[in-house]
Parts: structure tokens; sequence; C-alpha cells
């Protein structure tokens, strides 16, 4: 394994890694009490 060459794209791309799993586990929370998709919901907060 290469690893990263800057602790800026480990921290990046961590933090997606950690976003997408609460999504899988429901942990985050729509607005409004709306119910989304997992897609629907990342798409929100790549928007």
């Amino acid at each position: 394994m290469l690893g990263f060459k800057s602790f800026w794209s480990a921290r990046i791309l961590i933090g997606g890694i950690e976003t997408t799993h609460m999504i899988k586990k429901g942990q985050l929370h729509c607005p409004d009490g709306q119910a989304m998709s997992p897609a629907n919901q990342f798409y929100n907060l790549a928007a």
C-alpha cells in the first residue's frame, strides 16, 4: 500500500467513509422528518 501524500487527503477520505457508514446505519437525520433513500441523502450532502 502506497499511503497518502498528505494528511489532508487521508482526513477527507476517512470523513467520507464515516459519513457513508452513518447514512447506511440510519444515523443521519433528515430535515422535517422526511424519509429519504441513502442515495438521496448522499447526493444532498454532495450538492
